[in-house]
């Protein structure tokens, strides 16, 4: 599981939808941060909302892993990064 949060975060960081033609960042989708999340894996979505936590857009993912667990993954919508 932390093998895939690192796949994860990794992919985040280097994806290039997150930045724009002049290196500034640019925002992420609900639909592309959950595009994010489920790619190369079997977590099914079960839900997907967007929130303001601390001045900020954040994209809040619920997923059905594997082996049954339900897991959020929080992604800021202007870095495609995951909150903590």
């Amino acid at each position: 599981m932390r093998n895939l949060l690192k796949a994860v975060v990794v992919a985040l960081i280097f994806s290039s939808s997150c930045f724009a033609e002049n290196n500034l960042l640019v925002y992420i989708s609900l639909d592309e941060a959950t595009k994010q999340i489920i790619e190369g894996t079997y977590n099914k979505v079960l839900g997907a909302q967007t929130e303001i936590i601390d001045g900020q857009e954040v994209h809040i993912i619920k997923v059905l892993t594997p082996d049954g667990r339900i897991r959020y993954y929080k992604i800021d919508a202007q870095t495609g990064q995951l909150v903590s």
